[in-house]
């Protein structure tokens, strides 16, 4: 779809009618293209000179509608056989077209401000088959703006003081005015602020009017202070911006950077800012097109420029210390009281209140120290010890007198200086051996010293031995003269049987003023060691053994006894595997735990324990017994059993059986004293002495496992030996 050449330059002409009535120039038009700028209060948008577009001037009065322009089909002969139909926004009940001509009319009055510009889309379709000859064409109409909007405050009416005695050029008040016509075309939308009453007192910044930024002292570095942005009705790449501040007395305090994202520019600090030292900052600032195209350099400059004013608030600021750090020094030795250094702060706001100070009781907790609240000045307030804490790093409070919650904070780092209070010592616990074939002269231990205090110079040890052990026949001290020392042999021919230890008292001094010293022990040991001078052992109880016991010879003894042990063991453990208990398990009860006592001639204090199933039954074969209270070594042969026979006779032949095994066991203990041996028999007259199976017993125990014997017996001498007083059951 395509303008005739005819309707064309009817177009141009319509053009230029509307360019006179706006009074704007062709100048002004070429600047109006692609140029970003600011516009007070709020961004403006941009219009750009597009030829697919139709303008209509806004608020038209007449009766007749209002030609818009001219739509024209190269496939059109003029022969009528095209016909044009208009479709989109505003099509039939706004704007119409002559299907048989193309020509486009506006037949209602319309409103800039209400709706800036209608999207419509035209078609040429055949006549006779109703069909489209050219694609749809889409195009826009907009309206265009006249001057019939007037500026109007929209926060007014505005209220706001000054104190007095304020200094030329303080900011007031922002006021913002606001036009809705088109910003973009003529002077329409330009606003120009004056002040009609209250001069010579004040002012008012003619064309930004908007624009200024109040911001408080104690705002942080890198912080923003405002966000501005330039209006570009391009889109993409072509709408991206760039800012810089060009001009004024701000530059270097603050800077300007893009937002990618929003193409704004932000503000922000670079230097700290202080009310007391200036009070305002006005920034000339430029906008400009990051992508230009070449081919329209020649319309003019792409860029706007805008002022900034930044209005610098008071703030209520802490109190400050004339230097971030206060060093001090201080001896160990200083008396509690004395003067350290001093501090000092004051408060930065015009107001200048007083100060008072104190320590911050967290960084000196032993409260080694103390402050002046008036004036600073730092004291001790207790011993100081270097060696306990070198340097103390604290802090001091500063706080308003006017106002206590504005405290500002001090750093002391308060060195102790040394003093020689320490005496030098063993720098370890020296672990020293001599071998008994040493030989005199021999190096054996080389020592060093400590000292916890730090001269300035550097420590400097002397050793000696001290005077009662310097004429010993053992051991001497050779000073290196380097802060060691060498201990040496003066003999040889050290046994451990003789003397296992030697203590060697050596005596250290540093060279402090005054000199401070000490005596340290050195304990030596004596022991065996091998050709390479290696310590083997320093146990001197191994000289116990007999002499000419060479170790080789005790290791072999040592392991004849542990064989012979285990062996011992392993026979025990065998036999007492092959015994088979005589009575069930469920009547071994208390009448079997015999109660053993070994003290010779001790009577009850020396009973053994005794294997009771032999006197139950002693009509059956009989297995060997040995002694319990010795490890048998020898093995007797098994006795001949005993038969059926009268109780008497079998209690005698018992009791010589166990004196016989005693008599010439060669491992049993020599027994002297007298042993008894008391029973009853079958016969006994006096029946059973024991209160087991009386009748006045609560006892319920049963004791039917005696009823082959006869009356109960009372007890039964142990069959061991002599010294024994005998069993109790």
């Amino acid at each position: 779809m395509k303008l005739g050449k005819v309707e064309f330059c009817h177009f141009l002409q319509i053009i230029a009618l509307f360019l006179c009535l706006s009074g704007m120039s062709q100048a002004e038009l070429s600047r109006s293209r692609s140029k970003p700028y600011f516009q007070a209060g709020r961004p403006r948008t941009k219009r750009s000179w597009v030829w697919n577009q139709f303008f209509v001037l806004e608020e038209y009065m007449g009766s007749d509608p209002l030609y818009v322009g001219k739509l024209h089909s190269d496939v059109d002969k003029g022969d009528g056989s095209i016909k044009y139909i208009l479709s989109g926004e505003g099509a039939s009940s706004i704007f119409i077209i002559d299907e048989n001509t193309g020509d486009i009319h506006a037949t209602k009055r319309l409103d800039r401000e209400e709706q800036a510009y209608y999207t419509l889309r035209a078609q040429a379709l055949d006549r006779l088959t109703n069909k489209p000859v050219e694609p749809e064409s889409e195009f826009v109409i907009k309206i265009q703006d006249i001057n019939d909007n007037e500026p109007k405050f929209l926060d007014g009416p505005y209220t706001a003081g000054v104190p007095e005695m304020s200094p030329v050029g303080t900011s007031v008040v922002q006021v913002t005015a606001t036009d809705a016509d088109d910003p973009t075309y003529g002077n329409s939308a330009r606003v120009v602020y004056s002040i009609l009453q209250g001069q010579p007192y004040f002012s008012v910044e003619p064309k930004t009017g908007s624009y200024q930024y109040n911001v408080p002292e104690s705002l942080p570095v890198a912080s923003v202070v405002a966000r501005i942005k330039a209006a570009d009705a391009d889109v993409g790449p072509n709408a991206e911006m760039e800012y810089k501040i060009v001009d004024g007395d701000g530059l270097g305090v603050f800077k300007i950077s893009v937002d990618k994202d929003t193409q704004e520019g932000i503000i922000t600090i670079q230097k700290e800012l202080d009310f007391e030292a200036k009070t305002s900052y006005t920034l000339r600032i430029e906008a400009a097109n990051k992508h230009v195209d070449p081919r329209f350099l020649s319309l003019g400059p792409f860029s706007d420029m805008t002022t900034v004013k930044i209005i610098v608030e008071d703030v209520d600021e802490p109190p400050v210390f004339s230097s971030r750090l206060y060093p001090m020094e201080v001896s160990e030795a200083t008396q509690v009281g004395n003067i350290i250094g001093t501090v000092t702060a004051h408060d930065p706001d015009s107001s200048n209140s007083p100060v008072r100070y104190s320590i911050d009781r967290n960084t000196d907790l032993e409260r080694y120290f103390n402050i002046d609240a008036n004036s600073g000045v730092i004291t001790t307030a207790k011993s100081l010890d270097r060696e306990t804490n070198a340097v103390h790093n604290i802090t001091v409070l500063a706080m308003e007198s006017q106002n206590p919650s504005q405290i500002g904070r001090g750093y002391v780092a308060i060195t102790i200086l040394d003093i020689n209070d320490n005496a030098p010592e063993f720098a370890m616990d020296y672990e020293t051996t001599v071998c008994e074939n040493a030989q005199p002269g021999q190096i054996i231990q080389k020592i060093s010293a400590v000292d916890k205090d730090e001269p300035s110079n550097g420590h400097q040890f002397y050793f000696s031995l001290t005077a009662d052990a310097a004429n010993n026949h053992n051991f001497s001290l050779k000073d290196n003269k380097d802060n060691t020392a060498s201990v040496l042999t003066r003999r040889n021919g050290f046994r451990r049987q003789e003397q296992s230890v030697y203590y060697l008292p050596i005596f250290i001094v540093d060279s402090g003023s005054p000199s401070l010293s000490s005596t340290n022990t050195l304990t030596i040991r004596v022991c065996d060691c091998d050709a390479d001078g290696i310590a083997q052992t320093c146990n001197a109880e191994a000289y116990i053994l007999p002499a000419g016991l060479s170790t080789g010879a005790l290791i072999a003894i040592l392991a004849c006894v542990l064989t012979l042990l285990v062996l011992v063991l392993l026979i025990v453990t065998m036999r007492r595997r092959k015994k088979e208990p005589l009575i069930f398990d469920e009547e071994r009860d208390i009448r079997e735990n015999i109660v053993r006592y070994d003290d010779e001639g001790g009577g009850e204090e020396d009973t053994e324990a005794f294997d009771m199933a032999a006197l139950r039954n002693l009509n059956v074969i009989r297995d060997t017994k040995t002694r319990r209270d010795v490890t048998p070594e020898i093995q007797f042969l098994s006795r001949p059993t005993f038969k059926s026979i009268p109780d008497n006779v079998i209690f005698r032949e018992f009791i010589w059986e166990r004196l016989k095994e005693a008599d010439i066991d060669p491992c049993a203990p020599p027994y002297d004293s007298l042993q008894t041996y008391a029973f009853e028999g079958n016969g006994s007259v006096a029946e059973s002495l024991s209160s087991l199976d009386s009748i006045s017993s609560n006892s319920d125990q049963n004791y039917d496992y005696l009823s082959d014997w006869g009356p109960r017996f009372k007890r039964l001498a142990d069959m061991y030996g002599t010294g024994q007083e005998g069993l109790y059951s």
